[in-house]
């Protein structure tokens, strides 16, 4: 009997109609061949959601993503709803408040450049000849972003801003061990990113991160300033494998490796919650690390494996189907080794096939 899982499919605005079509498919091709089934619930978000109802996240959507073992989320916003309040703007109205009502604390984000995509990365293919592989897992509910106080005044006579940085220990903990269990399943090295020799919120980071990594003797850690975390990544991407660090420097670095990955139309992302009662498996969201690209919806020439590749995430994390995420992500490998290339990534080079969104999609199934 086939295993059957619950998923909530919100396909949102812009291209996200388009590329969430195609990794459905995909889906269904992976399922055919792994003994498992999904159940899909769809609903609006964003954008469609306020065409149809006035709020970017109806209570409906809410519920269908309650009643699912994981979120499949495509991407939200465009000008056209610019202009509206900003709690009502499908960012801010839906995509934020979807990881608060979850407890969504983890951000997982690959930034993987293929052997064969090194000449689309700005960083020089002599320091990565056979491209990388790094997974940036970031804190999302805590640090700067969040902390109190945080305003603005008026001190001797000058306007004044200030934030606050803080972080509980077992806010700290909780990231640090979703991020060795990750390291566990890869290289087995994890590399912790802070600035201890700042801020004190660095130092507990530090401090916790070198007591939990005696739970997990066979994974090496390693420690370095967000500073040298930075250059580092443009020096010598390949010798990372799994970095964990706060929100504010997550944010930061997580969107240097996608630029140095080449393409935000290649890399997914996950945000996690709590593990499901009884097992190693996640509640999440996962959706593409790029945007709606409303200038291209529509046109059939978006590249989906970003969200085909969050689709390989969903059923590794949440749902358990490691080897239907190996599949799927060994068929992206070929097919962009088999010279398929959406615009984004085309360059006109001998051995390239210039295809559209359901071309990549039926080259992908393919070489399942």
């Amino acid at each position: 009997m086939s295993r059957t899982h619950r998923i909530a499919v919100l396909a949102g605005d812009g291209i996200g109609p388009e590329v969430m079509s195609e990794s459905l498919r995909v889906l269904d091709a992976v399922e055919a061949r792994s003994g498992f089934a999904t159940e899909r619930t769809e609903a609006l978000v964003g954008g469609a959601a306020i065409d149809d109802g006035g709020h970017p996240l109806p209570e409906a959507t809410v519920n269908a993503c309650e009643a699912s073992d994981a979120i499949l989320f495509g991407s939200v916003g465009g000008p056209k709803w610019e202009s509206l309040p900003p709690d009502i703007q499908p960012e801010r109205g839906a995509l934020l408040p979807l990881r608060k009502h979850f407890g969504l604390f983890a951000n997982l984000r690959p930034g993987v450049c293929l052997p064969s995509l090194t000449h689309a990365s700005p960083v020089k293919n002599e320091l990565i000849p056979n491209g990388f592989d790094v997974l940036c897992v970031r804190e999302l509910t805590g640090g700067v972003y969040f902390g109190s106080p945080k305003g603005r005044e008026e001190r001797d006579g000058e306007p004044v801003a200030f934030d606050t940085m803080i972080y509980k220990k077992s806010e700290i903990e909780r990231i640090l061990h979703v991020a060795f269990t990750a390291a566990m399943q890869r290289g087995k090295r994890l590399t912790s990113v802070d600035k201890a020799n700042v801020l004190a919120s660095s130092v507990l980071w530090r401090e916790t991160a070198t007591e939990v990594a005696a739970s997990y003797p066979e994974v090496r850690m390693d420690h370095l300033y967000v500073d040298n975390a930075a250059m580092q990544l443009v020096r010598r991407p390949g010798s990372f494998d799994v970095m964990v660090t706060e929100n504010l420097f997550g944010d930061i670095l997580s969107d240097e490796m996608a630029m140095i990955s080449g393409s935000l139309g290649m890399l997914p992302s996950a945000s996690l919650g709590a593990k499901k009662e009884g097992t190693d498996l996640y509640f999440g969201m996962y959706e593409p690390s790029g945007g709606s690209a409303p200038d291209i919806a529509g046109q059939g020439i978006a590249n989906p494996i970003a969200q085909i590749l969050s689709a390989a995430m969903l059923l590794r994390y949440s749902l358990g189907e490691g080897q239907a995420a190996d599949l799927i992500e060994a068929a992206v490998a070929r097919t962009i080794d088999a010279g398929f290339r959406t615009g984004d990534i085309a360059t006109g080079a001998d051995g390239e096939t210039k295809v559209g969104t359901k071309d990549m999609a039926d080259a992908i199934i393919e070489r399942l």
